[in-house]
């Protein structure tokens, strides 16, 4: 193990607030393009003839790439320095961010949107690192502090800037504004970083393991590429055959992580996290409660623009409700329901959520096609909201209280890593259950399945919640940060927003 190394000189850092704002800045930027695109979905398909299957790539192809390469990023950061990984990935995400702007066709972006991903994976993973690497004990706490709610607030604001800034059209430019918004930020975030970030070197002996990241990657790509294909082409045998690979390339990879850790090589997981039944079972968890937000939040907007006709900024403000009422529900649990109540607010969150997709369904059945406003299904979208901020704001903390100090840093990363994945799959799932009743036009029937796939993902996290620990691991903790200590460690981490 790594001496820690000595707390910076904070006499000779006069700037040091700016790496806080810098690493806001980043992560805003990869929540906003893991939502803003979701509005675009009529544009492009005028624009680029992207259908079902092509929006669906556009948009859960970056989690994918991003999912299944957070982890290789943070051990590229312990190796070659996280000053320098961070700036290799701010420059590259700007510049997939510009190459997605000008793609020709739908085959172009989604190409350049998993390229974009994978930037991001070696950029993310970098932001609590150097956070770490420069501020310690009570100042620390204070960046936490702030951290976490200005992401959430990235989050809300997604959907509603991409609709503006479609709707507005600025330039004749339409959805590719969406994605030309990360230059100016991109440019300006890396000129403050180079100058105001300390060069530290990383440490050569950790060795990065190439073999495993490679099977993660074979084994993600097995499962998305038949979800999203499946339904158009009538679920022929080569989608269940590349599904069930999925499974063994998972397995392999659990298997050669062991063996690269018995061999006195470093793997990408530590393999006890693997052994331990709360971390495994929280891992399930994260990948179905994400899976079904996200997929539900893709098919309410679809349904708004294509079902409803709302144009890109309706839609936009047509996700407030839901945005509004995780930031509810998150900050009600993240105050003081979690430390009061403690592992009841997950199981009291999908709860809650059961009930506004319940209340959300009898709104969809009586509704009039005619006369449709978005204040009729608000109720249900809300509470529905509401609920997924409880869950949101204490569910890594139960998940990473089952493990132990040394292994911070790698649960965290593959928490994040499979809060992404499943979010890719769950924009798959949720996209085929929509579409395959949207083509025939009935968009409310697609989104009354979408509820019921949504409950049944509900009902299976609630059962799993009740394996995992009683108390959460304390917000600081969560960051390989003990009270008082110098802030140091390795592994990637990433910042779970609400």
């Amino acid at each position: 193990m790594r001496e820690p190394s000595p707390a910076p000189d904070r006499a000779a850092e006069p700037c040091r607030w700016l790496i806080l704002a810098v690493m806001i800045v980043a992560e805003i930027m990869d929540l906003l393009d893991a939502s803003i695109v979701n509005v675009a979905g009529p544009d492009l398909e005028k624009s680029l003839g992207a259908g079902s299957v092509g929006l669906q790539w556009v948009i859960g192809g970056y989690a994918l790439t991003l999912g299944a390469g957070l982890v290789l990023g943070g051990r590229l950061g312990d190796r070659y320095g996280r000053r320098r990984m961070f700036l290799i990935g701010l420059a590259a995400f700007t510049a997939c961010s510009l190459l997605c702007a000008v793609a020709p066709d739908i085959g172009s972006l989604i190409a350049f949107r998993l390229l974009q991903g994978a930037a991001g994976a070696v950029l993310l993973p970098q932001g609590l690192g150097l956070l770490r690497e420069n501020f310690s004990g009570p100042e620390l706490t204070k960046v936490f502090a702030i951290f976490g709610p200005v992401l959430g607030l990235g989050g809300i604001i997604g959907p509603v800037l991409g609709g503006f800034l479609i709707e507005g059209d600025f330039f004749g430019l339409g959805w590719r504004s969406v994605f030309l918004v990360n230059l100016p930020i991109g440019i300006v975030a890396l000129i403050v970083a180079a100058k105001s970030v300390p060069r530290k070197a990383g440490d050569r002996t950790v060795r990065v393991d190439t073999a495993g990241a490679a099977l993660v990657v074979i084994a993600c790509a097995l499962l998305v590429l038949p979800l999203n294909q499946g339904q158009e082409e009538g679920w022929p045998l080569w989608t269940w055959v590349s599904m069930a690979a999925s499974v063994v390339g998972f397995a392999l990879f659990a298997l050669q992580q062991r063996r690269t850790a018995a061999a006195g090589r470093e793997p990408l997981v530590t393999p006890s996290l693997l052994r331990k039944p709360a971390f495994t079972v929280g891992l399930g968890g994260i990948a179905l409660f994400f899976g079904g937000l996200v997929g539900t939040q893709l098919v309410l907007t679809l349904f708004l623009q294509i079902g409803r006709h709302f144009t890109a900024g309706e839609a936009g403000l047509g996700n407030l409700p839901l945005a509004v009422g995780t930031a509810i529900g998150g900050a009600v649990s993240g105050a003081f329901l979690a430390d009061r109540i403690g592992r009841k607010v997950l199981q009291i969150g999908p709860l809650v959520q059961l009930a506004g997709a319940a209340v959300l369904r009898s709104e969809l059945d009586g509704l009039d096609a005619a006369s449709f406003s978005i204040w009729e299904i608000v109720p249900g979208v809300a509470v529905a909201g509401v609920g997924a901020g409880m869950v949101i704001a204490a569910l890594f903390s139960f998940i990473l209280a089952a493990v132990d100090d040394d292994e911070i840093g790698s649960a965290s990363g593959v928490l994040s890593a499979v809060q992404a994945i499943g979010g890719s799959v769950g924009v798959a799932v949720f996209g085929s259950v929509f579409f395959a009743r949207a083509e025939a036009g009935d968009f409310t029937g697609g989104f009354r399945r979408a509820l019921i796939v949504q409950a049944c993902l509900l009902v299976v996290f609630l059962a799993s919640t009740f394996l995992l620990p009683r108390k959460g691991r304390p917000e600081e903790e969560q960051h390989g940060v003990t009270p008082g200590a110098t802030a140091e460690g390795s592994g990637p981490e990433r910042q779970l927003a609400g």
